[in-house]
């Protein structure tokens, strides 16, 4: 595999591409706090060349509660121009489909998923599907909890529609377990699950639908750049949409990678390899 060329700023590839397709989580903030830089260096894309940003994100909740979300933390629309979230498309998914009863997985505030919806959340004995937006408490379980719960779900043959496909997120310094970790497990034990989010095909469309409309035109996706840090979902979905990508190394999987400042880049392509994945190029942390 070509060596991932390793660049010191999005303004060195900025002209190559049409819009900015960026990740949140672990790119934008650490689930505290803004990483200020990356928050420029959209800013001064949109700016320095009248080109759109696009949030694309995991989140299991509709885009609205996001935008309020990275609000609190000083990310205001100045440095993006629309966000897409996993749970639009789950959302869209639902109203597509008859009016089944639900069983949620996940914390109250998450309940925002499903505001506006003809559904009715129902507990695990009468609930006709299962929807799982995170870990009841992220910061006292982990997914083998949830084995016996799921042990009776499955004897009862339902599916597990799974509204943030991560494993696992920072929550500031420290990693926690996400819904994706969850769905695995469903499936680990048998179970049918329905995934959505990155990598797969349709928050894609969303997004690139989204940028678009906001180009006024259809983009080609060669020349959208796509910005992420967690290979098995930014890298992965990328690639297989045949979208280019930045790949921030100082993001989820930076403690394989030596230095978070300056990563071994003989690593960071050993990974690559062994994932069958690749990378336009290489940005510690995002920056202008």
């Amino acid at each position: 595999m070509p060596q991932i060329p390793v660049i010191h700023g999005v303004s060195q590839i900025a002209e190559q591409y049409d819009a900015l397709l960026c990740d949140v989580w672990g790119v934008l903030h650490n689930g505290l706090s803004a990483f200020e830089p990356a928050k420029d260096a959209l800013q001064r894309y949109r700016e320095e060349t009248g080109k759109p940003v696009v949030l694309l994100t995991n989140a299991p909740r509709p885009n609205h509660a996001i935008e309020e979300h990275l609000a609190s933390m000083g990310i205001t629309r100045d440095s993006f121009d629309a966000i897409v979230t996993s749970g639009d498309v789950v959302r869209a998914d639902l109203e597509k489909q008859p009016e089944p009863k639900i069983y949620h997985i996940g914390p109250e505030r998450n309940r925002s998923l499903f505001r506006g919806l003809s559904y009715e959340i129902c507990d695990e004995e009468t609930g006709e599907v299962i929807v799982c937006t995170a870990l009841n408490n992220r910061n006292a379980e982990e997914p083998e909890d949830y084995r016996p719960l799921f042990e009776r779900l499955l004897a009862r043959d339902l599916t597990f529609v799974c509204a943030n496909p991560d494993i696992v997120s920072h929550e500031g310094e420290k990693l926690v377990w996400c819904a994706g970790s969850l769905a695995r497990l469903y499936a680990q034990m048998g179970g049918k699950t329905l995934i959505m989010g990155k990598p797969f095909a349709p928050i894609y469309d969303a997004a690139l639908a989204k940028i678009n409309e906001l180009a006024g035109k259809p983009v080609a996706k060669d020349r959208v750049l796509a910005i992420g840090d967690g290979m098995p979902t930014d890298i992965k979905g990328a690639n297989a949409m045949d979208i280019p990508v930045l790949f921030i190394s100082n993001g989820i999987h930076a403690l394989e990678y030596g230095s978070v400042d300056n990563p071994d880049i003989g690593k960071v392509e050993e990974r690559f390899k062994q994932e069958g994945m690749n990378a336009a190029a290489l940005l510690p942390s995002l920056r202008w």
